[in-house]
């Protein structure tokens, strides 16, 4: 079984030719809220809402498959059932992932908008 890739190449072309010049607008403002959601998942974990953290991670999760990140979408996938199942004890090591995921496709994102 492969890896699941950072980002999905073909997805993004596709976007970027539908999009075509709000593509950037729509990269950064992925970007954006994926930094905002980060920061509620770690909140929900915090806090111990596992309602929340599920109810976060799902909606992440939409946003990472929309713009073509597989594995960030499957890391959300993961806490979102963690949440849904009352399971918070591995919430933080799933959160770091999912906080480590981004910044490695931040950097990724950018060198694409740099092109």
């Amino acid at each position: 079984m492969s890896a699941t890739p950072h980002l999905d190449e073909e997805a993004l072309a596709e976007l970027q030719e539908v999009m075509d010049e709000e593509f950037e607008v729509l990269i950064h403002t992925f970007l954006s809220d994926s930094r905002e959601r980060i920061a509620g998942l770690k909140r929900a974990v915090d806090v111990q809402d596992a309602e929340a953290l599920a109810h976060m991670a799902h909606s992440f999760k939409g946003s990472c498959i929309n713009i073509g990140a597989p594995q960030l979408g499957e890391l959300c996938r993961v806490a979102e059932t963690a949440g849904k199942e009352q399971r918070l004890e591995d919430a933080p090591a799933t959160v770091d992932a999912i906080e480590s995921e981004f910044q490695a496709i931040t950097g990724m994102l950018e060198n694409l908008l740099a092109r």
